[in-house]
């Protein structure tokens, strides 16, 4: 598997949109002083301080030494550690589970699942928002298209996102044990925070599995088209 490289600076500059359309998601955990919580995918920490704001005893895991270093470095009272989200486990259970942005990212998705499940105390919560059926798929689709066009049809066919719809991921998460009480697929157009470079900045943070391996004037030509 090829895996993103992540870059906090651009995360934190262009693309903040990540964790703040998040933060309705703190509200539905109604996180409360106390409990024990866990950010799966917690990127450079902003909604996992969040969450420790309300009183709860927070732990964020994320699978990138260089998103969790810059977690670290503004949010240091917070215990944050490198894990893959598919294949984790603590010696302490935790109450709830919180991810948000993180989970269309583990193309292993039975792992991450029962890694969740077995995390969690018995009648504890999982409250998660992932890209869903069709997601970015105008983008994905030109970007296979251009790399297949320059001749790099191995990049093209390359799998990088888990975009399940409702049915199949509620499906996968009740196979595993956990009772579905709530899911939604909604839509959420997101506007790029630069309109001349937007897309070029996109694919640079999140589309680089697909471009891996190529020179920089093939990735800038890619880019380009």
């Amino acid at each position: 598997m090829i895996k993103a490289d992540w870059n906090p600076s651009l995360y934190n500059d262009k693309h903040s949109f990540v964790y703040e359309y998040g933060s309705s998601l703190v509200g539905l955990l109604d996180a409360k002083k106390g409990e024990r919580i866990l950010d799966v995918g917690c990127g450079s920490g902003q909604l996992t301080y969040q969450v420790a704001q309300t009183g709860a005893a927070v732990v964020g895991i994320d699978s990138s030494p260089q998103m969790i270093a810059d977690a670290k470095s503004k949010y240091p009272a917070i215990g944050f550690f490198v894990m893959d989200a598919a294949d984790f486990s603590f010696d302490e259970p935790f109450d709830a589970i919180f991810s948000n942005a993180t989970l269309h990212w583990v193309l292993n998705k039975e792992g991450s699942v029962k890694s969740m499940y077995g995390a969690l105390k018995h009648g504890g919560r999982l409250v998660a928002e992932l890209g869903g059926k069709g997601n970015v798929q105008t983008i994905v689709a030109q970007l296979r298209q251009s790399l297949a066009t320059y001749g790099f049809a191995d990049n093209a066919a390359r799998e990088v996102w888990y975009f399940p719809s409702v049915g199949e991921y509620a499906s996968l998460l009740e196979k595993y044990g956990f009772r579905v009480q709530m899911a939604q697929h909604y839509d959420r157009p997101t506007e790029l925070s630069d309109s001349e470079h937007g897309i070029e900045d996109w694919l640079e943070m999140f589309g680089s599995p697909y471009v891996a391996g190529l020179t920089n004037e093939d990735k800038d030509r890619i880019k380009n088209r």
